[in-house]
């Protein structure tokens, strides 16, 4: 499976103890994946749709040990797309009618066959209660990124309304949720890695928690350890560069001046770097005598480069 169904998988397992978390959880599972349905006589009916199994279980699980309501499942495979979606319906009017007041969507929808999209306020009055919404939400209409691609976490909104509420109860809990709107739907999202790992633990997806905490320590080792690969990388290649340029200038010096017109100090040098051309600065240092640092290896090879430079453009050479 994939870690966005994992997720699922896990918190379709969660179950609140009390009561109201589990009618807020049902509230946003009726709001993202439920319809509700009035007929010719007034009598409501609720019918739950969805392509994943384990929101399927939790819908009938909730509905049951919160309402002792069991749910008809109905199961429809479509063979040209591999796919499988599952129903819940709960279609007495008394069953539909105690749950929509629970919930506090009763009065929302009078009139025809509507998709649920409204919440009540009331419902997530408590901390709890808003932890227990946006899981039902995540279950219905959430999604996540692979996280050893990309850090992505999202809920898919039918309005406006809807995302606006989604994306004031994440920031409620110090989440940057932003929407975006994407064809006819609304988007709430996050893209951090570190508020990605916080929204599981809102969810209390504790294991997906910790492997994805995994995921992030290993991909940020990776990246301390290429960025120090790089950093050496340049270095390496910056001193190769300079001891190139510093072998051209003393050989340059020597078909033209001879290195023996070059003051004791920088024919030394020359000499000790023509010999040992991948010698590194401290190492060049150590070959003269008597030894000098770092600085001072650094200081005459400037002024050899100077010297042949100059000598460069009094004979009409390029620099």
């Amino acid at each position: 499976m994939s870690f966005s169904a994992n997720v699922k998988e896990e918190i379709s397992r969660h179950w609140s103890q009390a009561r109201h978390c589990q009618i807020a959880e049902l509230a946003a599972l009726t709001g993202f994946c439920g319809c509700i349905t009035i007929d010719g006589r007034g009598c409501y009916g609720i019918k739950f749709h969805t392509e994943n199994k384990a929101v399927a279980r939790k819908v009938f699980t909730l509905l049951k040990k919160t309402f002792n309501i069991e749910g008809n499942i109905s199961i429809r495979r479509n063979m040209e797309k591999h796919s499988t979606s599952y129903s819940v319906i709960v279609s007495r009017h008394e069953e539909a009618l105690r749950i929509l007041q629970a919930v506090k969507m009763i009065d929302e929808y009078q009139n025809g066959f509507e998709r649920v999209r409204a919440m009540n306020p009331i419902v997530t009055r408590q901390p709890c209660c808003r932890r227990a919404f946006l899981r039902g939400a995540f279950l219905a209409a959430g999604s996540m990124s692979d996280p050893n691609k990309s850090y992505h976490f999202e809920i898919v909104c039918g309005a406006s309304e809807m995302a606006a509420r989604v994306q004031e109860l994440m920031c409620g809990f110090s989440m940057d949720a932003k929407i975006v709107k994407r064809k006819k739907t609304y988007v709430v999202y996050l893209k951090e890695g570190e508020q990605i790992v916080d929204m599981l633990n809102i969810m209390e997806a504790h294991i997906s928690l910790m492997e994805l905490e995994n995921v992030r320590i290993i991909k940020e080792m990776r990246n301390t350890v290429n960025r120090k690969v790089n950093c050496e990388t340049a270095n390496i290649n910056k001193t190769v560069s300079a001891a190139v340029k510093q072998v051209e200038d003393i050989t340059y010096l020597r078909d033209t001046i001879g290195l023996e017109k070059l003051p004791e100090g920088l024919e030394d040098m020359a000499l000790a770097r023509l010999s040992h051309p991948d010698a590194t600065l401290k190492e060049l240092g150590e070959l003269v005598s008597p030894p000098v640092g770092k600085s001072g290896v650094n200081h005459r090879l400037r002024k050899i480069g100077e010297m042949a430079d100059k000598i460069r453009k009094s004979q009409g050479g390029l620099l």
